[in-house]
């Protein structure tokens, strides 16, 4: 799998490739004591290859697909918010149409595993460090706003802020875990409710743990959540 980046219609989506792999997925150790009930039990998780978005979306490649800008900081870098689910939809259905690929949201399991650096993974709280400021924007730092999209250290995949800035969307709602193995789960894709990972930067610490989830209704929008983008192939 190699790394692509989207250059039609001044774009620039870079999308990382992600080897699949079996991780735990959950409250694992080094979570410590924040863990909250829905991160439990852990449970065995394997992931077939896919791609993530290197950066979260930008205002710049909302406005070159959608022709607006919902967001409540502006600056073409930051990252696009104020978007729902179905918004974000949307734009993945137009975005599709100008590139004849396949772009979608990533399930809740393989952001997890994206967040967690894949197979190259070191352990840590969260996306890239156990020292949160040094991969996120979040409440202690941010100044209550949104920054541009890879300005902290990114990942063991290179990838970046899935840590605080924005949450991001997933594509599938909040399934109760089980310690049973699984292979690509998928949480409720027909109810009124999907998850967001990743924290923001109002969110403390601990929101942006890579285990930490929430439930949101798809038509809530808010502007500390946004998203990035997964494809199964490029």
């Amino acid at each position: 799998m190699a790394n692509n980046i989207e250059t039609g219609s001044n774009l620039n989506i870079e999308m990382i490739a992600v080897q699949g792999g079996t991780f735990t997925m959950g409250c694992t150790s080094e979570q410590g004591e924040d863990c909250l009930a829905d991160e439990k039990p852990v449970h065995r998780v394997t992931i077939s290859d896919f791609y993530i978005g290197k950066y979260e979306v930008t205002q710049a490649q909302w406005m070159s697909v959608m022709g607006n800008n919902p967001s409540r900081f502006r600056g073409d870098n930051l990252p696009v918010e104020m978007v729902n689910w179905n918004d974000v939809q949307e734009f993945i259905a137009k975005l599709n149409a100008i590139t004849g690929k396949q772009y979608r949201l990533p399930t809740e399991a393989e952001w997890e595993f994206a967040a967690r650096g894949g197979n190259k993974s070191n352990g840590y709280k969260y996306s890239g460090s156990n020292t949160v400021g040094d991969v996120a924007w979040y409440f202690d730092n941010s100044n209550g706003r949104t920054h541009p999209v890879g300005t902290k250290s990114p990942n063991e995949l290179s990838i970046y802020d899935m840590s605080g800035n924005v949450s991001e969307w997933c594509n599938d709602g909040r399934r109760d875990y089980s310690s049973d193995a699984q292979t690509n789960p998928q949480g409720d894709l027909s109810g009124w409710v999907r998850v967001y990972r990743g924290g923001s930067y109002f969110g403390i610490a601990s929101l942006s743990r890579v285990s930490f989830r929430y439930p949101d209704r798809i038509v809530s929008r808010n502007s500390t959540v946004g998203f990035r983008l997964a494809s199964n192939s490029i």
